[in-house]
């Protein structure tokens, strides 16, 4: 694409205020105008179609235990790990749809396409619900046997549900971010508000999925829901593209992960040799030779890596830099890059524990949830499902809280921008977790005594207990999100190079994801165990029978055991920070957040 160049006339005063320098185009390919283009302007048409596609996704998450249980007919071991393995497939997509969109396909129109194939999911799960073959029985009041065709049709439509997420969720999130330039106070400043107001967006779809989708699921049908759903969807697909001409593009750049193999390469090719006295020795492009991009400062942690950053001869600069290869010789930058990269992997997997509670929300929450009372006053019920809001609730709470209360006062009190430091932000949610799961521990165990002394007096059926008793477990973990999902959004977006932002938005994803497949290991394990040593499962078809309230016990006790590790790598972490036009990874001993 053309691009335009920067006039000698708008260097200097009033230049960077007419222009956005931070490598960004407007949607003919040219540098793109800071009045016209970018901050909420071009991030209101992109939330949009956010809070849309997390309507559809919760109203269908929060939902398909149930669905799998009534119409599919599986007991709740197996709804709880299809749920699983549905919502992990569905937050580890991202992996490959973030690294397309930063390689090749760049993130507009990789949310485009993804967003079609979300339509056309939404659109086979509607289908299988009106098509009469397409029916789970042709009587649906006495379904004993759903038909195979129904299973293959719905299964098929919800993971083109779980491919369009892929590429729609890591894309669209870094994207909206990316209208903000980082090189601008007050654009900068802004952002950091963008991802609490993105995520308050997200429980504002939430609720409506959770409520009135899930009211429609029980009390009009499955396939009004789906049918409300793929309008919905398709109908903000076009409102996506009508915002076109007001958005900042960032042109992909190749494979993110070559750059790192190569300082990978050449590190190793270069391990005996001595490193240099001083690091300025290292090799780095001059500032004057930079197009666009940002430079990282050297640090000494992983050392090992700068070795590929050593020139190997007394040669001058315009030499090395026509000989060497990339596979032989890299930047100071390349190399700082790999150690942010290397550096956040512990960060993940100390996280794993958080998105393994957050996974009980849409399972044995539910399957609890279903057991009880779901009259909240005379004569008015809520779906089972719809218990689930009050987490939104407790999101948006925290969030709302964070943002216009906590974040003024934490600024004045430390004199710095965003008043906490990222990880400090993630590691506050984690204790929400542990109380959560505490929690939901004591409130099982009093519905598991309720249960049996009314199976004593002959009751069957749902227990007397109201549903608002698990109100508390939700609410807590909404606290927990509010800051701990948002901080991981925040973390990796940006503590990754400036190349992998949409990657680093999958690699948060995917704490939830692998989070649900560890739950769903976790699970059989249990289940496996328990079942070989007391002779009876915790998790039995019948939830009156099964001990929910010590695998809650277990996760909460992981949970602690996991914030005292997360604590101990949090302290010794070092955060990229920025100064002007130059990006510093930690040049400083301690570095700022």
């Amino acid at each position: 694409m053309e691009r335009r160049e920067r006039g000698h006339g708008e260097e200097g005063e009033g230049g960077d205020e007419k222009w956005v320098h931070d490598s960004s185009v407007d949607y003919k390919g040219r540098v793109p105008p800071r009045a016209s283009t970018g901050v909420w302007k071009a991030a209101s048409f992109i939330i949009t179609i956010e809070l849309s596609e997390r309507l559809s996704y919760f109203g269908l998450a929060t939902d398909l235990f149930n669905y799998f249980s009534k119409v599919l007919n599986q007991d709740s071991k197996t709804a709880a790990k299809n749920v699983n393995y549905w919502i992990g497939v569905t937050t580890v997509m991202p992996l490959l749809g973030g690294f397309l969109a930063d390689a090749y396909t760049g993130q507009f129109y990789t949310v485009l396409l993804s967003s079609i194939i979300y339509v056309m999911g939404l659109s086979l799960l509607t289908m299988s619900q009106f098509i009469p073959r397409l029916k789970p029985c042709s009587n649906r009041k006495h379904c004993g046997h759903p038909r195979k065709v129904h299973e293959v049709v719905f299964f098929l439509g919800m993971y083109c549900v779980s491919l369009g997420t892929g590429g729609h969720k890591p894309c669209l999130e870094s994207f909206g971010a990316d209208q903000f330039d980082d090189n601008h106070p007050v654009e900068r400043k802004k952002k950091m508000s963008y991802f609490n107001w993105w995520n308050f967006a997200l429980c504002c779809g939430l609720l409506a999925g959770v409520t009135v989708i899930v009211y429609v699921d029980e009390y009009v049908g499955w396939g009004a829901s789906y049918l409300i759903l793929t309008s919905c969807m398709a109908f903000t697909i076009l409102t996506f593209y009508a915002g076109k001409r007001f958005y900042r593009y960032r042109l992909p750049e190749g494979s993110p992960l070559t750059p790192m193999l190569q300082v990978l390469v050449a590190a190793i090719a270069k391990r005996n040799l001595p490193y240099p006295s001083n690091p300025d020795l290292l090799y780095e492009v001059p500032k004057s030779h930079k197009s666009k991009g940002r430079l990282l400062c050297h640090t000494n942690k992983l050392r090992f890596l700068d070795k590929a950053a050593i020139i190997e001869d007394k040669e001058s600069l315009q030499s090395v830099e026509k000989k060497q290869s990339p596979w032989r010789l890299a930047t100071v930058t390349k190399v700082e890059e790999m150690k942010l990269v290397l550096n956040m992997i512990p960060i993940w997997f100390t996280t794993l524990t958080f998105g393994l509670c957050v996974a009980q929300a849409t399972t044995f929450f539910i399957k609890q949830s279903d057991t009880m009372n779901l009259e909240i006053i005379k004569d008015v019920s809520i779906p089972s499902a719809s218990i689930y809001s009050i987490s939104a609730v407790g999101m948006i709470i925290s969030v709302t809280i964070y943002e216009k209360i906590l974040v003024p006062l934490l600024r004045r009190a430390t004199g710095t921008e965003r008043g906490i430091k990222i990880l400090q932000r993630i590691g506050f949610g984690m204790i929400f977790s542990v109380l959560s799961m505490s929690t939901a521990a004591l409130v099982e165990r009093k519905r598991l005594r309720v249960a049996e002394e009314e199976l004593t007096g002959g009751k069957t059926g749902p227990v007397s207990m109201s549903v608002l008793w698990l109100a508390p477990q939700y609410l807590i973990l909404g606290f927990g999100d509010g800051f701990t999902l948002v901080g991981l959004q925040e973390y990796f977006y940006g503590q990754v190079p400036d190349s992998m932002r949409s990657l680093g938005i999958a690699f948060y994803l995917s704490v939830i994801g692998v989070g649900n497949f560890y739950s769903s290991l976790l699970i059989t394990v249990v289940d496996h165990a328990t079942e070989k040593s007391n002779g009876t499962s915790w998790f039995r078809k019948d939830l009156n029978k099964s001990r929910l309230d010590n695998f809650y016990w277990l996760l909460a006790a992981m949970s602690g055991l996991n914030l005292c590790v997360f604590v101990f790598l949090a302290k010794r972490y070092s955060y990229k920070s920025v100064e002007g036009r130059v990006v510093v990874a930690d040049c400083e001993e301690n570095g700022v957040s």
